[in-house]
């Protein structure tokens, strides 16, 4: 989003734009990390931990300053400083990065690239592992709250929990439109609360603030290896939330999200650190729950409700890009076309995906059950968080390299000093494997097999589909030289297809068995290109296929992967053109060629990974919806392909 001034505006009418633009940036993109605070403290020194930290000062300073320059190396330098700098037309994300890597895979730095947007690949399945356990951990430990205030009732928690979420994922379909304009003003409370609780945890130990030196985190690392490096796979906790600034870059724009982050949440989510550390120094038992016994005695029961809120919208955030990540993947082919709802007039990027959220609910529910605690689920967390954040720290600096042309004496010794930071916290992570690190990568496997399996399935099926299809001109120069005998009859066909170069089986079934085609034919193909939005200027291109006399032309109508393909819309684009005004929209038949996959002999795939291909294919959303296709117009002519 432009950060300049329109005509006519004042500065200062500028500057309340700008708040405001910060102000709805804090309810959707800071939920994540800034609700952080509530669990980081409490996993580090938690004393069930299989590694815990005891409390001491040395430790405390140590654990204090291993947060604040965790934060401002991974988030601030790392995403806000140089990530963000990296977009695909104004949009960032790990998504964003791999159409990049796509768009430039040729040659020997072309396999190169193709290696690393698998990985990507395999960092965008670990998001779904991140939606999963992001509403289950924060809801939980929001909800524990109640605990410091009243310990009998420790038995409510996980009922209150299933009760909130619940809630939440019922409420998707309606979309976020009207509750999200409470989110922002709901987040600015939220960095005051937990700033102020800071502050006065501060003034009470100001020694604290020695922390800020990196030197405690340097000593702590070197001189109590034995337990600052366990201690890092809960100190990760703190950046939970980092890519969640760069994915959402496209909405705001990298200034609004850098103000909102340098100016409000950095200082706030600092001084609550600062503050639970000066509390466990001066009263250890506070290790328990330093988030909450931070705040005086009176406004406990105010924190948790505000805590539950932002949590709440935290897990609304994370849910939301859940949705996203699975319809740009299923727009670049890593994924099965699902059934999305747009919930928003105005705004495309509000969407439902309902498959998607039955199926979050149902792991987040059973996350809640099975662990029953945050601190139980914090291992989890940390690991989909660190290992996403290697992926894109990777991608980023070969980008910066192939695409920027940075020299590589600025991008060695960065890249080596950042990602020595993100694999001492993978290292760490790794040691939690048994404690629940294993299940966002057992989740990230997962969706990485269904997505590389459907990829390669879809290669197949679109080899032996345009054997079938045939060449589109020779079929064209047939049609011309009369070979297919065959009736022309009144009024508009148009034939989606999935190639420029083939012909569509329902066209070629309609010639050869009915024996009839339409007085003018529009042969489409739906692209969806490595960009974010298309214009209408530059959404279709028409060919005429060398013979405008039979009425027959190719149309290529190019979409954004944050676009939903409407044909009708892009025809009347077609009809307002000079050379093809006689396309009749309103009147206009529609056919699709869907075909049925089964699994073969031929040696494609593992067996197991037909058996998925197959299963995942059922998945796959109505065509004509997918397009915004009139029901009654549409006709399907099929046919069947083994894998």
């Amino acid at each position: 989003m432009p950060d300049v001034v329109p005509a006519g505006r004042s500065s200062g009418g500028a500057y309340v734009v700008r708040a405001a633009l910060v102000v709805v940036a804090l309810g959707v993109v800071f939920g994540d990390i800034g609700t952080s605070p509530i669990y980081t403290m409490q996993t580090a020194f938690n004393p069930a931990d299989p590694h815990p930290v005891p409390v001491s000062r040395d430790n405390g300073f140590g654990v204090v300053s291993l947060i604040f320059w965790s934060v401002m190396m991974i988030v601030t330098l790392t995403y806000v400083t140089l990530a963000m700098r990296m977009s695909n037309e104004g949009e960032g994300g790990i998504m964003a990065l791999i159409t990049l890597l796509r768009r430039r895979s040729t040659g020997t730095a072309g396999r190169t690239g193709a290696a690393l947007a698998t990985a990507g690949v395999f960092g965008a399945a670990l998001f779904f592992g991140d939606s999963m356990i992001t509403p289950a951990i924060s809801v939980l430990a929001a909800v524990e709250g109640l605990k410091v205030i009243q310990p009998s009732t420790e038995t409510l928690v996980v009922p209150i929990t299933v009760l909130i979420i619940l809630l939440l994922f019922a409420l998707q379909r309606r979309g976020t439109a009207t509750v999200g304009r409470l989110f922002g003003p709901v987040m600015v409370a939220w960095f005051a609360a937990i700033g102020l609780c800071g502050v006065a945890g501060v003034v009470r130990q100001p020694a604290i603030l020695g922390a800020l030196s990196p030197t405690h985190a340097v000593n702590f690392l070197a001189g109590h290896f034995h337990i600052a490096f366990f201690a890092l796979a809960a100190v990760v906790l703190s950046v939970t939330g980092a890519e969640a600034l760069y994915a959402d870059m496209g909405h705001f724009g990298r200034r609004v999200i850098t103000r909102g982050w340098l100016l409000l949440v950095l200082p706030a989510c600092t001084l609550s650190y600062f503050g639970q550390g000066a509390l466990i120094l001066a009263a250890p038992s506070a290790v328990s729950s330093p988030f909450f016994l931070l705040a005086p005695g009176w406004a406990r029961l105010p924190m948790v409700v505000l805590a539950t809120a932002a949590t709440v919208i935290a897990s609304q955030a994370v849910i939301t890009g859940a949705y996203s990540v699975t319809a740009q993947a299923a727009r670049l082919g890593y994924l099965p076309r699902l059934r999305i709802a747009h919930t928003s007039a105005s705004t495309i990027g509000q969407i439902y995906v309902p498959s998607i959220n039955w199926l979050l609910m149902l792991a987040v529910l059973t996350l809640v059950l099975t662990f029953g605690s945050s601190t139980a689920l914090a291992y989890a967390f940390g690991m989909s968080v660190v290992t996403t954040i290697t992926i894109t720290t990777l991608l980023f600096f070969h980008l910066a390299r192939v695409r920027w042309h940075v020299p590589l004496w600025l991008v060695v010794p960065g890249a080596v000093i950042l990602l020595t930071v993100d694999l001492l916290f993978l290292s760490a992570n790794l040691t939690k494997l048994t404690h629940g690190a294993w299940l966002p990568l057992l989740i990230g496997l997962a969706a990485f097999t269904v997505m590389s399996t459907w990829q390669r399935g879809r290669e197949v099926v679109t080899q032996e589909r345009e054997r079938r299809e045939g060449p589109l001109r020779t079929f064209v120069d047939d049609l011309h030289a009369g070979r297919f005998p065959h009736t022309r009859v009144p009024g508009t066909a148009v034939f989606l297809n999935r190639s420029k170069e083939t012909t569509p089986l329902a066209m070629r079934a309609n010639v050869r068995h009915n024996r009839v085609l339409h007085r003018h034919v529009v042969i489409m193909l739906v692209q969806t290109v490595p960009v974010p939005q298309v214009s209408p200027a530059h959404r279709i291109q028409v060919d005429d296929l060398g013979y405008t006399e039979d009425g027959i032309v190719h149309v290529t109508a190019r979409f954004g992967y944050l676009q939903a393909p409407n044909v009708p819309e892009a025809l009347e684009l077609l009809r307002a053109t000079q050379t093809e005004g006689h396309v009749e929209v309103t009147d206009a038949s529609y056919f699709l060629s869907p075909v049925d996959v089964v699994a073969g002999r031929a040696p494609t795939m593992a067996r197991w990974r037909k058996r998925l291909f197959v299963a995942t294919s059922h998945l796959a959303g109505d065509a004509a919806a997918h397009y915004a296709l009139p029901r009654d117009r549409t006709v399907t002519i099929g046919s069947q392909i083994e894998v």
